[in-house]
């Protein structure tokens, strides 16, 4: 199975209000458990894949976008993803928007501090992974470029 049938699985899942569903083909197993607003799949692989909830990226494969060579930028810290400087503004980047090294692309707040996050290569914005105000992991994929 790739990356995009395994994505259509979840979708399903999300789509149907399903608990769990599992496949088996050929020699491989994919299980997919929703559990409290996520969906967890996991595969034999050194760990689970999470897909969140956020909705599907605008860009879709069909439009040339290969998900499997994506880069992503990951959070460097713990803490809280805010998208724009301040509420009422505008986001530091958007799904389709061209980005070069060293532009920030988020604020993420861990103990009071403000951290800008910036790009660590060109590229194009093709999802953004996280939603503004959500908390964030180490190395969880905030931003994919392409």
């Amino acid at each position: 199975m790739n990356i995009r049938q395994i994505r259509e699985l979840a979708q399903i899942v999300r789509e149907n209000g399903l608990s769990a569903l599992e496949i088996s083909e050929n020699d491989s197993k994919v299980r997919i458990e929703c559990a409290r607003g996520e969906v967890v799949v996991a595969a034999p692989a050194p760990a689970p894949v999470q897909v969140s909830e956020a909705p599907a990226p605008v860009v879709r494969e069909e439009s040339g976008v290969d998900f499997n060579r994506v880069h992503e930028i990951k959070s460097p810290m713990v803490g809280v993803f805010y998208a724009s400087p301040s509420p009422d503004a505008k986001p530091f980047v958007e799904i389709g928007q061209k980005v070069k090294k060293g532009d920030v692309v988020c604020i993420i707040e861990a103990m009071k501090l403000m951290n800008e996050l910036t790009a660590d290569q060109d590229g194009e914005v093709v999802d953004v992974c996280v939603n503004n105000g959500d908390v964030v992991e180490y190395g969880q994929p905030l931003f994919k470029l392409c």
